[in-house]
This record gives C-alpha cells, sequence and structure tokens, in this order.
C-alpha cells in the first residue's frame, strides 16, 4: 500500500511539471504575477526593506548609485551571512549623461609578505575556508565611496542612516535568512577546516553578534547588531579612511595579525578598487555586457557565442535541444573558465581569442546533436552572495554584486565592529604555475558577477543571479529566457532553471518527455529544489523601467 502511495505521489508529481512545460510550450507564462512597472526608478534587492530604502532615496533626489549603495549596506545588517562591509563587490553602471557603461571591481589582494612557498612551507595543500590566510583586503567600502564619488548626489552619510537606525532598532529575521544560517551545521563547518570539537561558543565574539542562546535566529525573530551601527557612523564621520587607515581598519588588522595573519596596515591603507572596460558579446543583435576576469563573467559571453549558432527559438522552451545545447555550451565554457581565468596583472589572458565567434564556431563544432560529451580548455596552455539592481529618473542604472564568498566568509568576526570578513582567498590554489595559483599581492578568482544588456547602444536590461557556479548558467538563461523565448523580466525570472554541476539537475516544469529524451543522449538527470540561484532585474523599454523579482529569493521588485 505505501509503495502504491509513493508511485501514486510521483505520478502527480510528473503530471503537474509536464502539464507545466505543455503550458509554457503553448504560449502561457510560467509567472504567477507581473512586473513591476514605473517610470521614475525603480530597485530590485533580494529583501523588501532594501528595495524600499533605494526608492526612498531616489525620491530624495538621490542617483541610482545612491540608492544601490544604501540598499546594500541594509543588506550587510539584513543578510549577514551573504554580504557586508567585510566583502568584495563588482558593479556595471549605465551613465545616462556619458551614455555609456562603467565597470567597476571593488576586489581586494592578498598580503604583500605573504608567499605560496610560506602557505606550503606551514603544511598547506590548500587555503581552508576559516583560514586567516583565506581573508584578502575587502574591498567593497572603497568600492561605495568609488561610486559615490564618481556618480552619487546625497550625502554619504544620508546613505548609512537607514542601516544605523534599523540596525538599533533591530529587524524582523527573515525566513530566506532563517533557512540559509541552518545550512552552518557540523557538516558544512568541517568544511571550514575547523576542529572537529569546535563549538560556535569558540568564536565568541561571532557567536555573541550573530546567535542567541547558541543558535541563529528563527524566522520572525528580532535581530539587532549596534556594533555595526556604531561602525557605520565611524564612517559617515570619518569617511573611507577610517575603514582602510583609521580606527576600524587597525580593528580589522589587529585581531587578523593575532590569528596569523600577514595582511597590514599598509595593505589596507594601499587598497584602491578599479574602474575597467566591461566586456561585451553581441547575441543576436543585443549586446551582453560582463566585468572581465579576475571574474568569471566572460564565461557568459563565451557560452552565448557559442548557444547563437543554434536556433533555440525553434527548439522552444524546455525542449530536450534547449536543455541539451545549454549544457554542452556551459561544459565547454567552463572547462576554459578553470584554465584561463585568473587575475590579468599576473597573466597573460587570452582573452580576445576567447570571446571571438571564430573560437565559438570551432568550440560549436564539438558537440554532437545526439550524445553528451566532456570537454578539455580549447587553446594550448603552459586555469554566497547578494545581488541588487537600481535605475534613476534620469536613466541611470546600477548592476551591482556583493558577497562574503562563503556563509558569514571565514567566520573571522573582528571584535566590536558588527561584521564578518570574506574568505575569497580560499579559492587561490597553491599548484605551481596555475593561472589562479596564490602570490603576494594577487586578486583571487571571483564567482560574483553583475550583468548588462544593451540594443543598438541603449540600455535594456540591468539584471543578476546569486548563486556559485549557477551564477554564468543563469545568466545565460535569462538572457535566452528573454530574447529567445520572448519572456518578460519576471517570467525570465520565474521560469525553471537548469544546473549543470556533474548532473543535469532541472526545477520542476520540464516534461518527463525532455528528461527522458536528454537521458538517451547520455546525460545523467535529475530534478533539483534548490542551488538554482536568487534573480533581480530591471528592463527598460525607452520610457518605463520593468522590474523583476525572484521569486525564489524574499526579495522585491519596487518603483516609483
Amino acid at each position: 500500500m505505501i509503495r502504491f502511495i509513493i508511485l501514486l505521489t510521483s505520478l502527480l508529481i510528473l503530471s503537474i511539471c509536464t502539464s507545466q512545460a505543455q503550458d509554457r510550450l503553448s504560449g502561457e507564462p510560467f509567472s504567477t504575477r507581473s512586473e513591476v512597472i514605473a517610470k521614475n526608478g525603480m530597485a530590485a534587492t533580494n529583501h523588501p526593506l532594501a528595495s524600499q530604502i533605494a526608492v526612498e532615496v531616489l525620491k530624495k533626489g538621490g542617483s541610482a548609485v545612491d540608492a544601490a549603495i544604501a540598499a546594500n549596506v541594509f543588506l550587510g545588517l539584513s543578510d549577514p551571512h551573504m554580504n557586508g562591509m567585510g566583502g568584495d563587490l563588482f558593479a556595471i553602471i549605465w551613465s545616462a549623461e556619458d551614455q555609456k557603461l562603467y565597470g567597476l571591481n571593488a576586489s581586494g589582494k592578498s598580503a604583500q609578505s605573504l608567499s605560496r612557498d610560506d602557505l606550503i612551507s606551514m603544511g598547506m595543500s590548500h587555503i581552508h575556508a576559516s583560514s586567516p590566510h583565506a581573508v584578502t583586503v575587502p574591498g567593497a567600502v572603497d568600492g561605495w565611496y568609488q561610486m559615490h564619488e564618481r556618480f552619487g548626489i546625497l550625502d554619504f552619510a544620508e546613505l548609512l542612516k537607514p542601516t544605523i537606525d534599523y540596525a538599533r532598532e533591530g529587524i524582523a529575521t527573515h525566513a530566506e535568512s532563517a533557512d540559509i544560517q541552518v545550512y552552518l551545521d557540523r557538516d558544512l563547518i568541517q568544511s571550514y577546516g575547523l576542529p572537529d570539537d569546535f563549538e560556535w561558543g569558540d568564536l565568541e565574539y561571532f557567536s555573541s553578534l550573530y546567535m542567541k542562546d547558541g543558535r541563529f535566529p528563527v524566522k520572525g525573530e528580532l535581530f539587532r547588531n549596534p556594533d555595526l551601527a556604531n561602525t557605520l557612523e565611524k564612517l559617515a564621520e570619518g569617511g573611507r579612511d577610517v575603514f582602510y587607515e583609521g580606527e576600524v581598519g587597525e580593528a580589522m588588522v589587529n585581531h587578523l595579525q593575532s590569528l596569523g595573519s600577514r595582511l597590514t596596515l599598509e595593505d589596507f591603507a594601499n587598497h584602491s578598487s578599479e574602474w575597467v572596460e566591461p566586456l561585451s558579446t553581441n547575441y543576436r543583435g543585443y549586446d551582453v555586457w560582463q566585468i572581465p576576469p579576475p571574474t568569471q563573467g566572460m564565461s557568459v559571453l563565451q557560452m552565448l557565442n557559442i548557444l547563437e549558432g543554434v536556433e533555440l527559438s525553434e527548439y522552444g522552451f524546455g525542449s530536450p535541444e534547449h536543455v541539451h545545447y545549454f549544457t554542452e555550451a556551459k561544459k565547454l565554457a567552463y572547462a576554459d573558465l578553470r584554465t584561463y581565468y585568473g587575475d590579468p596583472e599576473f597573466n597573460d589572458l587570452p582573452i580576445e581569442t576567447l570571446l571571438s565567434k571564430e573560437y565559438a564556431d570551432e568550440r560549436r563544432e564539438l558537440i554532437r546533436d545526439d550524445w553528451s560529451q566532456e570537454y578539455g580548455p580549447g587553446l594550448d596552455t603552459e586555469a554566497h552572495t547578494i545581488y541588487l539592481t537600481v535605475a534613476d529618473k534620469e536613466g541611470n542604472i546600477v548592476s551591482l554584486i556583493q558577497s562574503n564568498s562563503w556563509l558569514f566568509g571565514s567566520l573571522i568576526a573582528p571584535p566590536g565592529l558588527g561584521f564578518v570578513l570574506q574568505n575569497r582567498g580560499s579559492g587561490f590554489t597553491l599548484e605551481e604555475g596555475h593561472v589562479n595559483s596564490f602570490e603576494a599581492g594577487k586578486r583571487p578568482f571571483h564567482t560574483i558577477i553583475p550583468a548588462f544588456i544593451t540594443k543598438d547602444g541603449k540600455p535594456y536590461a540591468s539584471f543578476g543571479l546569486t548563486g556559485g557556479d549557477m551564477q554564468p548558467q543563469g545568466h545565460v538563461q535569462i538572457v535566452m529566457n528573454l530574447i529567445d523565448f520572448g519572456m518578460n523580466i519576471q517570467e525570465a525570472s520565474d521560469a525553471p532553471r537548469i544546473r549543470h554541476g556533474g548532473a543535469v539537475e532541472l526545477e520542476s516544469g520540464f516534461s518527463y518527455e525532455t528528461v527522458r529524451n536528454l537521458m538517451v543522449k547520455g546525460h545523467d538527470v535529475m530534478y533539483g529544489f534548490e542551488r538554482f540561484g536568487g534573480f533581480q532585474g530591471i528592463l527598460f523599454d525607452g520610457v518605463f523601467y520593468y522590474g523583476g523579482s525572484d521569486h525564489r529569493k524574499d526579495g522585491q521588485a519596487a518603483g516609483y
């Protein structure tokens, strides 16, 4: 009887999935809600209060950059496991006055006094996620100030005030934050490289900051962070230098050095974000833009170049061909990603070749229509997050992503400051000669990527998607949904996603016919329920902004 009930339940789920896929193929949308449409401004973030803060800043006359900064600062309070002052940041900004895009790399470098040989001599085969050597100079705060200096209007202190007030008064813990923090169980903790007898109380300040009675807050529980409010007030009074050269910087460095880090106050003082030229490729008449390495953004462009030679619109969303060609293009691009993407200051990267249409044609020829394959890199060789986007009434648009890397980064929280430090340095390898091998003063490989689309030199869409190696995969699916399958910005977000990480993982909504066809082609297929990323996006038609926010997150698109 039990086996019969299980079988019946499985068939019911499969029937629902098939029905949803057939609805989409017949033109019915996946989305259960409309886009948010507004003329004067729009914000899409993964927390409703952050979106509201951004819109309030826009109403006060602030720029899109002002609003994005204010929202990002708040997310460091509401989603401290994801991002904050101890993390890094990347942004793509459309300047209506200049009619061009600006890229910002606000990520930090490794210690100048530490070498790969030093780490190996310490007995390391890799850099553990909780190691003090995993902490590179946090770049987000400098990124805020550089963006504000170039594109800001309101006083910087005014952008910090909403979060200062919320940090003192407290905010309700949202379901997503509560659920994610549960993942920090013993199995995950061990992956940080902590001892088997580790207890949360061993991280005395961290546990006092984020845990109550030895546990993380549950949904609906009040969360306060007065230490973060104090630190933000110091920034409001003393500016950027307080963080990198003054009292806050000294507190971070002193704590890190007490744990064995080689980072110095000089490393912090010498830090600066870099304005960079975004990379692009044209996909069916639309220019898609990404931040160059050391991010993984270029893989989005490589995947699109490969897929441009496939008539996806004829096959349709959810078809076996849609999933098959996407998966094969992902595998081809990621083979190059693992081999060639690194800090361009330390490596001669073959960017022009990798992004050429000719190279994409060569790689596409490797794909078999009838069979799944594995691929190596294509050239001869000698290698957790928040996203938000904001648009203002002047036509300026910001695409911004920020992260601590792992949940709560390195778990290292300098006492009294109210935030944790990222562990992006754990992404370095100690393999000699690798493009991402550890070196002094080097930026590690970054997974976080903002995206932008222009059409005929004008802004069309600003968007991003969280989730590690899901980010490029998600970006490409959003582009396909908008351009190949004719979805609006909310439908493009809500449509079921594909994730390849060894197996082809599908959200519910793909038909059994598609699953069966993929299996015949040699794909290992499974239905997945998590790790499909979180999307926020804004589309612009020349008059109105259209906002979309992922149903997989607790976020909101809001405009006025």
